[in-house]
């Protein structure tokens, strides 16, 4: 008996690590931002266009969140996963061509192409990744198994700018941070398609496009869908906007001040990492409450920095990057879980309207982008208190809008 017992966890392993590697290949959708802050000054783009680079990648969260939650309810979660990682190795490939073998125009026009390839990819890994989490842990432990495979994410996420400003400085290509990814991208590809996992069964009733959109007439689930929308616009927008309220109140330069990315990864990563642990024993409403009040802390500190007319602190501009960081690094796994765990038996369908919140990433930054044209960065901060505030909200009206049983 106990060989068996041991036998199974042993499988359950093997096939989980595949899987959560799969997360990190999910990190590659933050490569925009970084991608971004490199082509912006080649192209001499204004902050409004650069960021609809950003919004090009997440638009398709719009368009093909729901579908792809139909697409795996037919054919499996984990197939569903393997086309994704297709589609971004060949979003990975085509900036490397673009730098090797092409310039100007066609050099933009493939960088466009990639992004918009990467955030197709990312939408179908996106929707059906999380929920195939529930094939290994499921109920109470959900949250913090979320938050472990945002932990893994995070990591691309955090060596992304770091890779791109060591391959600018030291081989005079940013863009080497697509080969290294690509190449992680398929051994992870290879790792996951002879895996065996024992899938549910498909969503009870007629799954339909339609059918996902009704689910928003479930007031948790429309509260957990505009969640994830400001976690999204915050994550997205500070990677893109947080190197450039740098430069606009100091003297520093690009090179220096795209570290402020890194920050707040690295500070999202130990948000993830701790929140994988604590969430196993800390309840959801606790917890969204910490995030809420730790983010407003964040534009509070924020604020008073882009307030200061001359050379303001700049440990108190990283620290409101730390503390934004921190803070919205488990509002995603919070809120998915929330209403995962709400409709357990429309999960299929429950994942691929959440991850349509993912939408946040494409309505933030260019709405980031023209407050800052027009007021400054302070605009822009608007913008992010919005998101952040919103969170709070939510958080404290915990047991009457997401607990209505409760009332």
């Amino acid at each position: 008996m106990g060989n068996t017992t041991a036998t199974a966890k042993n499988t359950t392993v093997r096939a989980l690590v595949p899987v959560m590697a799969a997360f990190f290949v999910m990190g590659f959708v933050d490569l925009v931002g970084t991608a971004t802050n490199y082509v912006k000054p080649e192209f001499n783009l204004s902050d409004s266009q650069a960021n609809l680079f950003t919004s090009m990648v997440f638009f398709w969260f719009l368009i093909f969140s729901v579908p792809t939650g139909v697409l795996m309810n037919k054919i499996g979660r984990r197939r569903t996963v393997l086309i994704s990682l297709i589609v971004t190795a060949v979003a990975m490939l085509l900036p490397v061509v673009a730098y090797t073998g092409a310039a100007g125009t066609p050099r933009l026009v493939l960088m466009i192409v990639s992004f918009s390839l990467l955030g197709i990819g990312n939408t179908l890994m996106q929707v059906p990744l999380n929920p195939l989490l529930t094939v290994f842990v499921n109920g109470d432990k959900l949250a913090s198994t979320l938050t472990t495979g945002q932990f893994v994410k995070a990591f691309a996420s955090f060596f992304a700018p770091l890779i791109a400003g060591w391959g600018a400085s030291k081989l005079g290509a940013w863009w080497v941070l697509y080969v290294i990814y690509l190449i992680i991208g398929v051994i992870v590809g290879v790792a996951l398609a002879p895996d065996k996992i024992d899938e549910p069964a498909p969503d009870a009733g007629q799954t339909s496009i339609v059918s996902c959109f009704k689910l928003l007439g479930n007031p948790i689930v429309l509260l957990c869908f505009l969640g994830i929308i400001a976690h999204v616009g915050i994550d997205v927008g500070i990677n893109a906007q947080a190197p450039r309220i740098l430069m606009e109140h100091t003297a520093v330069p690009l090179a220096t001040a795209a570290g402020a990315t890194s920050v707040y990864f690295a500070f999202r990563t130990i948000g993830t990492g701790l929140g994988g642990i604590v969430l196993q024993k800390m309840d959801n409403k606790t917890a969204l409450r910490i995030c809420g009040a730790i983010m407003v802390l964040s534009v509070a500190c924020f604020a008073v920095f882009t307030t200061i007319a001359s050379n303001p602190p700049q440990w108190l501009f990283y620290l409101a990057v730390a503390l934004i960081g921190f803070g919205n690094a488990n509002v995603f796994s919070l809120c998915l879980s929330h209403a995962l765990n709400t409709l357990p038996s429309r999960q299929n369908e429950v994942s691929g309207l959440m991850m349509m919140g993912l939408i946040g990433g494409a309505v933030f930054p260019p709405i980031m982008g023209a407050a800052a044209d027009a007021m400054g960065q302070a605009g822009s901060i608007i913008v992010v208190a919005v998101g952040a505030i919103y969170v709070l909200a939510i958080a404290l009206a915990y047991d009457k809008a997401m607990e209505p049983a409760k009332k």
